[in-house]
């Protein structure tokens, strides 16, 4: 078996980080150029808000008759043509936000690099799973929550025995 090399052993095995203080700048630059509102849908995002309008993109896409989505390049268009349609609010608001986390050089990837483009469809699948997770999963958990609080209110602390339902935690 070969030695591992001190870059491998040092090597960081974890989602990268956001660089907390650009993200930062960002959101109150969206926050200012849309001020303290809300779309009639509820939307809030600063990102998906339109300037000085009383809308949201995707309200303004739908009251003029366009597409509410939008195909986003999940590695950045300068290193895959790969497209993942998207709600238009998401895309501004969540994915495009999450890749101006990225290295500037690994997004534009000026020359072409390979090794730049690799780095962006992994960027790009991990950013991805993320709004997934949070999008598609997220909801499910809190509502299991909220509903193992109600029944706990309903019919106390072993509700699922009451109910007649197995156990599916391990015992301890």
């Amino acid at each position: 078996m070969a030695k591992k090399t001190k870059t491998q052993q040092r090597a960081p095995r974890r989602v990268p980080k956001r660089d907390p203080e650009r993200a930062h700048v960002r959101a109150r630059v969206a926050a200012r150029r849309v001020g303290a509102r809300a779309c009639v849908c509820t939307e809030t995002r600063p990102e998906a808000l339109l300037p000085e309008t009383v809308w949201c993109a995707a309200c303004q896409r739908r009251h003029q008759g366009h597409s509410v989505t939008d195909r986003h390049h999940y590695a950045a268009a300068a290193n895959d043509p790969t497209t993942l349609v998207v709600p238009v609010n998401d895309h501004r608001a969540d994915l495009t936000t999450m890749q101006l986390d990225w290295p500037q050089r690994t997004r534009d990837n000026p020359d072409g690099s390979p090794a730049l483009a690799g780095a962006a469809v992994v960027r790009g699948f991990i950013d991805t799973v993320v709004y997934l997770i949070k999008r598609g999963l997220l909801w499910v958990a809190e509502t299991l929550e909220a509903l193992d609080a109600a029944l706990v209110k309903l019919l106390g602390s072993t509700w699922w025995k009451k109910a007649g339902l197995p156990t599916m935690v391990p015992a301890r």
